[in-house]
């Protein structure tokens, strides 16, 4: 760390950093506050999608009893081809955003299988498109929390080192400008008595 001066130049220095510290700090908490609001949305949201995919997978036990039946093939039925994502930018942070899921359902002779594979295909479709908002919305939680975790790093820098410290040099240069001062009246007065009696002399 370099010696701090202790000169007017360098009081004017500090204290004009001090200022852009106390003018960013308010910004720069207001962005945390809005990620932590942001957090609490992303993870209201994952739960809700969890407690619909639980809700989901009780209807299917209590509508569809016959599953246990393992002498109907049901695999493949249906297939998740794919996944198209977009960005948001929520406080300079980019989010997946969901654009849809794509999902094949597969051909099945409606004579060969029993009537009720239709809304077992319906429901698994449902559960699919959840499972991937699930990881999805995982994600963004995770996102969050790194742009929360960073933020408030910076805003703890800001309060608990730079602007203490930036305070603490303005008030060390203060002083050593008022003692010098002082030490500059004091040597005028003596030079200025030292004068005077060897001008009575």
């Amino acid at each position: 760390m370099a010696r701090l001066s202790l000169s007017k130049s360098s009081l004017t220095r500090e204290t004009r950093q001090l200022q852009t510290f106390e003018r960013f700090l308010p910004a720069l908490d207001l962005k945390r506050k809005q990620l932590m609001a942001e957090r609490a949305k992303a993870l209201a949201e994952q739960e809700r999608i969890h407690d619909t995919m639980t809700a989901l997978r009780d209807e299917i036990r209590q509508k569809l009893p016959m599953l246990a039946n393992r002498d109907i093939a049901l695999d493949g039925l249906v297939k998740l081809r794919g996944v198209r994502l977009g960005q948001e930018n929520i406080m300079g942070t980019r989010l997946p955003l969901l654009l849809g899921a794509d999902l094949e359902r597969c051909d099945y002779g409606f004579m060969s299988r029993p009537h009720w594979v239709d809304r077992l295909v319906d429901a698994w479709s449902r559960m699919l498109e959840l499972r991937v908002r699930l990881v999805l919305q995982a994600r963004r939680v995770e996102l969050l929390e790194a742009a929360v975790r960073k933020v408030t790093q910076r805003v703890n820098l800001f309060e608990k080192v730079l602007i203490p410290r930036t305070q603490a040099n303005i008030k060390r240069i203060r002083i050593a400008l008022t003692d010098a001062e002082r030490t500059a009246v004091v040597r005028s007065k003596i030079a200025k008595g030292k004068r005077l009696r060897e001008g009575l002399a």
